[in-house]
């Protein structure tokens, strides 16, 4: 696939700005509403993860790529034993994705509960406070690591022109971890292309059927 001209990223779509504005409005009020409605059940799953790791803090924080290259602090509940990514460069020889993403089946570093919370993409609810902020909205590509970015080429580097989601195309695709990056870099870009309020809802409604279909890993 060739570096596409005609994608339209966040600083090309100023004339589109209704879009972007409506959008900006739509992430606000629906992670507020969703950081209210579902602030007992973050504090649940917050004490279920204290009372499996004890003195580990219940929330991850890890640095991601948004866009146009700005890094920021992004937040999930933490699923993995301490010290996970030090443990990481033992793994990557058995890394089942291609490209600079690093995944694989039954990682050994999820924790019992880590593993329910994937499942079901619970882990996902903190970064409700990402998108508040506005480091990342409600429907965009997958925020990145500092360490898979440093490998994009040019292509790849399209998925930075835009403000990165909660959740995406990939994120509702049928067995979405055998997908190769090439395809997940398809469907981002393909987002990119024909985003709009439309689009934006139906990837969400897809998302929710994914959540209850528990696709999570």
């Amino acid at each position: 696939m060739n570096v596409n001209p005609n994608l339209k990223g966040d600083a090309q779509l100023k004339r589109c700005a209704g879009y972007l504005r409506l959008k900006r409005i739509q992430d606000i009020v629906l992670s507020v509403l969703g950081l209210v409605l579902l602030f007992p059940a973050m504090v649940l799953i917050a004490l279920v993860i204290l009372i499996e790791s004890p003195g580990e803090s219940p929330i991850f924080v890890q640095t991601r790529v948004g866009m146009n290259g700005r890094k920021f602090k992004f937040f999930k509940f933490r699923t993995m034993h301490p010290n996970a990514e030090k443990h990481l460069q033992e793994l990557l020889d058995k890394n089942e994705m291609n490209g600079p993403v690093f995944k694989i089946k039954d990682d050994p570093r999820i924790t019992r509960v880590g593993r329910i919370l994937r499942k079901t993409s619970m882990d996902e609810l903190p970064q409700l406070w990402n998108i508040l902020k506005g480091d990342m909205s409600l429907v965009g590509p997958r925020p990145a690591l500092p360490r898979e970015v440093s490998q994009y080429d040019k292509n790849a580097w399209q998925r930075l022109m835009v403000t990165p989601g909660l959740t995406c195309y990939w994120q509702i695709q049928p067995k979405r971890n055998s997908l190769s990056f090439e395809k997940w870099l398809e469907l981002d870009l393909k987002y990119i292309e024909e985003r709009s309020l439309l689009v934006d809802w139906k990837i969400m409604f897809g998302t929710i059927s994914a959540v209850l279909h528990m696709e999570g890993e």
